[in-house]
């Protein structure tokens, strides 16, 4: 008997609610605006190129313990149970990493999810309700707002670090849920923690931290700005994605045991996804052991940042809007961060292109994610090559520079 092949769809089939956004990517943003050319596409790095994309702050992703501790683990696994992290039974080997976790960052408990983005979603869709205001610095990471849309709660935004509005929004709206980063992923900006602490209390609020970005960097030990700052206390959650410093891939939150059980019965992530392997497990257990004896580390990373920062701003870019290792160099609108982008690679360095939907339209940027382990020779090569490029990337009508003139 014949038996006719399956036509598969081609894209051209899909319905024109789809191809109509392909078209915009493609044709008007890609081929119109661009010129062909894709914003996230890198020429390929050569000799001697400088990599400042990633978010390894600590530089432990190659670390001979943590890979040996991953590889025994590997070794003698005897097939491990699949299962979402709900069924996970007291004493499991995740729930021991979640209690030493949660004893590292002075919480009574804490979960681990599969991401960041995972913790973000399932908490805020845990926390909140229709009707229920969110509010959120617009520049809190996506996954938060993703988890308001989740919970079909109220998304109330803020200016960007301004404790003052964010006050004014709460006296309008009601008590709700304030959501915020600790050390934002954009421009290296930090928190006014101490500030929205007292908003928190004063309007009966409920208040989360995203600390991806300051776990492992700061704080006593790396626990983080809200333990540096003796906030623990007051601050109800704390999230983080730990494929930052912690070079694994997982989420975390903290919370207290009560909540914690609520939450495995309660968040989607947590249900409908698979609990974590364990050799990710092995890896995170050994990589809190030396990050907590990293301050060296911590040390060279601050040095470099306030070296960097300082030589950058002499040169005439404005990166003012930040203080900490992420440093973002805004041209604005995507024709000039393209541009920005290819002279850098020119150059040998290589950072992580921003656009929309990540930054507001015309505030693209290329984010330059600083390291603990680039020398004096690496830093020269990237203020040379800053300094080399100013005329050819039109600095002086970046978006950025047009901004801080106007403030000064």
């Amino acid at each position: 008997m014949r038996i006719d092949p399956i036509r598969l769809p081609a894209s051209h089939d899909l319905p024109p609610f789809v191809t109509r956004r392909m078209d915009e990517h493609y044709i008007d943003r890609v081929e119109r605006l661009l010129g062909g050319e894709h914003m996230h596409v890198w020429s390929p790095p050569g000799p001697g190129a400088l990599m400042l994309a990633g978010n390894d702050y600590l530089c432990i992703s190659a670390e001979p313990a943590l890979v040996r501790a991953q590889v025994r683990s590997l070794e003698r696994a005897a097939g491990q149970a699949l299962m979402s992290s709900v069924f996970l039974q007291a004493g499991s080997a995740q729930h021991r990493l979640e209690e030493k976790f949660a004893g590292y960052l002075r919480s009574e408990d804490a979960v681990l999810a599969q991401s960041g983005w995972a913790a973000n979603v399932g908490l805020l869709q845990s926390l909140a309700q229709p009707g229920i205001p969110v509010y959120l610095d617009m520049l809190a990471h996506a996954s938060l707002w993703e988890g308001v849309q989740s919970a079909q709660a109220r998304g109330v935004p803020f200016l960007h670090n301004q404790a003052d509005h964010l006050a004014r929004q709460v006296a309008r709206h009601g008590p709700g849920v304030i959501v915020i980063d600790a050390l934002y992923s954009t421009n290296g900006s930090v928190a006014p923690l101490c500030e929205v602490v007292g908003i928190a209390e004063r309007s009966g609020s409920i208040l989360v931290v995203d600390e991806s970005h300051s776990l492992g960097t700061h704080g006593p030990e790396g626990a983080g700005l809200v333990v540096g700052l003796g906030l623990e206390e007051r601050v109800h959650f704390r999230t983080a994605s730990l494929a930052k410093a912690f070079a694994g891939r997982a989420g975390l939150l903290t919370c207290s045991s009560r909540f914690k059980g609520y939450f495995l019965s309660a968040s989607r992530p947590a249900i409908f996804s698979s609990c974590l392997l364990d050799h990710e497990l092995a890896w995170f257990d050994a990589a809190i052991d030396l990050v907590r004896g990293a301050d060296a580390r911590r040390a060279a990373l601050r040095a470099t940042t306030a070296q960097v920062r300082a030589r950058l701003a002499q040169l005439g870019y404005c990166i003012g809007d930040g203080t900490e290792q992420i440093v973002a160099l805004e041209a604005g609108p995507e024709p000039q961060t393209l541009a920005l982008r290819k002279a850098l690679e020119a150059r040998g360095i290589y950072g992580a292109v921003f656009c929309a939907p990540a930054t507001a339209k015309n505030r693209a940027l290329v984010r330059l994610t600083l390291n603990a382990g680039l020398g004096q020779r690496e830093i020269d090569q990237l203020v040379a090559a800053c300094a080399d490029m100013r005329e050819e990337v039109d600095l002086e009508n970046w978006s950025s520079s047009v901004r801080g003139r106007r403030v000064a």
